[in-house]
């Protein structure tokens, strides 16, 4: 994941043999982290505040709720700590992209232009790894189960739109609002499954970090419809 102003990081590398990806390790996403935390630790607090959106429930700490979690995160050292569950660990590739997100020059106001992944520039690179990882696994586990797909959004409380066979609007982040689509299928047809952004995402985050963020709320999704 990277920010899209500063390039912090890089987290997938590419294979120049055959021209594939290669998955992060646990030491990419630990680089990205203290790069992230290097960046936002020389903001001031209530700068890095206003421009997030969230909300400091005490002095010098940002609440941030994440799908169906809660994070208090501390300044300067930004250490997460999940308030729903106590003491449950959480994944550096979502601190990761929550820090990318608190890193952004700017919050442009959302334009309710909904755009494609692929719209979003300099996104072919990783277009491949967004299908992959958000849009087969939306289709292939709720394209014959919408029923599922509404209680499991339900949960993340998210807003029903009309579009589709099913389709729902997620604020994941304060700034960052997705659809996700569904079609079913059928004898004839398979389903198919898209996912949208607001034109302003590309301002935001990486095509890297935009393609981690619809796996995250996809495979959230799938555990929440079980």
């Amino acid at each position: 994941m990277c920010n899209p102003q500063n390039a912090t990081s890089n987290l997938q590398t590419r294979n120049p043999q055959h021209g594939t990806h290669t998955m992060p390790r646990i030491d990419d996403y630990i680089n990205a982290r203290n790069l992230a935390v290097e960046k936002l630790s020389q903001e001031p607090f209530e700068v890095i505040l206003k421009r997030s959106g969230f909300e400091s429930p005490e002095i010098e700490t940002f609440r941030i709720p994440f799908l169906d979690r809660i994070y208090r995160v501390g300044f300067p050292r930004f250490e997460f700590e999940d308030t729903t569950e106590r003491g449950k660990e959480i994944p550096l590739q979502e601190q990761v992209l929550i820090l990318h997100y608190m890193s952004a020059t700017r919050m442009p106001q959302t334009t309710d232009h909904w755009i494609s992944y692929r719209e979003i520039a300099g996104a072919a690179f990783y277009f491949g790894a967004f299908i992959k990882r958000a849009v087969e696994p939306l289709k292939k586990v709720f394209g014959q189960n919408l029923s599922g797909f509404s209680r499991a959004a339900a949960k993340l409380h998210a807003k029903e739109i009309e579009n589709g066979d099913a389709a729902f609007e997620f604020r994941v982040l304060p700034a960052v609002p997705l659809q996700l689509i569904l079609w079913t299928g059928d004898e004839e047809f398979p389903a198919e499954a898209n996912i949208l952004f607001d034109s302003t995402i590309g301002q935001i985050l990486s095509p890297e970090d935009v393609a981690w963020l619809a796996g995250m709320l996809v495979y959230r999704l799938m555990a929440l419809g079980r």
